[in-house]
């Protein structure tokens, strides 16, 4: 049977500054515990990667990815990322991109390092708007999880798959994708705890399934 989502999340008041808002959460998924960073501080990113790349043998390094942007209903029409979510073991870090007060130094070149992996489905569509919406690239090594895990399980009608499909063949849990969150205001500046849950859980999934499909987990 597959194995539902507990979260519970700890909301901490925003930072004191004045351009920029860092909020922490811990977000339990599957029995885990995932802390989870969310801000538009510079100085913050650069802490989390510094922190990350640090505890964790660099080379080889999977992390999760994804993107969130708010839908548009205008033909024709698209919105900028809003957020860029990133994932390693059990920390987590959401970027409000629309929101930060300058470029993020340590995020550009966490995302260039050729030594890294990162995993996440549709991945090579959010690095083109990433370029397109903010002039970022992600420069390291991508893997489509839909692509790798058709190709790892030789069962090609994973390639249809999207992460919530992915999720329960591969790790046997059941993703919880309500359109009142999927298709809510991703360019806010303040999140509710539940867009926040699902932008953890996103990235959290993207990691856990990279790595049980690159070997990392057996």
């Amino acid at each position: 049977m597959a194995t539902q989502y507990n979260t519970n999340t700890n909301y901490y008041n925003p930072s004191s500054s004045s351009s920029s808002l860092t909020a922490t959460y811990w977000i339990t998924v599957g029995g885990r515990s995932i802390y989870t960073t969310v801000t538009s501080d510079p100085l913050v990113v650069d802490r989390w990667v510094g922190d990350v790349t640090a505890r964790t043998y660099r080379k080889g390094l999977v992390v999760g990815l994804d993107c969130e942007w708010r839908p548009s209903f205008t033909k024709g029409r698209t919105n900028k990322v809003g957020l860029i979510q990133l994932c390693v073991g059990s920390k987590c870090l959401t970027v409000q991109l629309l929101y930060t007060t300058n470029r993020h130094c340590g995020l550009l070149s966490f995302l260039l390092d050729p030594t890294i992996n990162f995993v996440g489905v549709g991945i090579d569509g959010d690095a083109r708007k990433l370029v397109y919406d903010h002039g970022i690239r992600v420069g390291g090594r991508r893997y489509d999880l839909a692509e790798l895990a058709a190709s790892r399980l030789h069962r090609k009608e994973l390639r249809k798959q999207g992460l919530k499909g992915l999720a329960r063949e591969i790790l046997g849990i059941d993703m919880l994708k309500p359109k009142t969150i999927t298709l809510s205001n991703w360019s806010a500046m303040y999140l509710s705890d539940e867009q926040i849950e699902y932008a953890c859980i996103d990235a959290y999934v993207s990691f856990s399934i990279g790595m049980k499909l690159l070997g990392r987990w057996r």
